[in-house]
């Protein structure tokens, strides 16, 4: 059996490495799955992230995947934060997963919806520390069917123009 040559080696390695890198915008993301697809209310989505730099500003979206059998054209969450002091808040935001035509947004792959949606732009975090961020599901129907994963992503904002 033949051995690999030093240079395949050290291109294979080179090449992992390259497909492994990640965005190094991106300071947190975190996806939770919804057990059986299905979205109770009582089912709170908590993640913890880190943020250390209160100079820098951030991008927070959150992320929602669901089934093309969902079935309404958006939906309604809480965001609770609270703060490494112990400080809370509530905020309350729609993600549009359709169209007006019916037509889902987002990246799709067969019957399956990726959405990233901005929820704050720019942002300061008042704090550095630790944040508890818990998102719940705000829509009439409980359980919510055909919700597959909720979550949240923090990116680092560079300003191309410096501002």
């Amino acid at each position: 059996m033949n051995k690999p040559s030093l240079r395949t080696l050290l291109l294979l390695t080179i090449l992992s490495l390259s497909l492994s890198s990640c965005d190094r915008s991106v300071l947190f993301e975190e996806n939770v799955r919804i057990p059986d697809n299905r979205w109770d209310a009582a089912n709170v989505i908590k993640l913890e992230a880190d943020i250390p730099d209160t100079a820098q500003l951030y991008n927070l979206y959150v992320n929602v995947r669901n089934a093309g059998g969902y079935p309404y054209s958006n939906i309604f969450l809480f965001l609770n934060t609270t703060l490494p002091d112990g400080k809370r808040s509530r905020d309350t935001l729609e993600v549009t997963l359709a169209d007006d035509k019916g037509q889902w947004l987002g990246d799709g792959m067969g019957d399956i919806w990726d959405n990233r949606a901005l929820f704050r732009e720019r942002m300061r975090f008042p704090q550095s520390g630790l944040y508890t961020f818990e998102i719940e599901q705000a829509m009439r129907q409980n359980p919510l069917p055909q919700i597959m994963d909720v979550g949240l992503r923090i990116e680092r904002y560079d300003d191309p123009a410096g501002r």
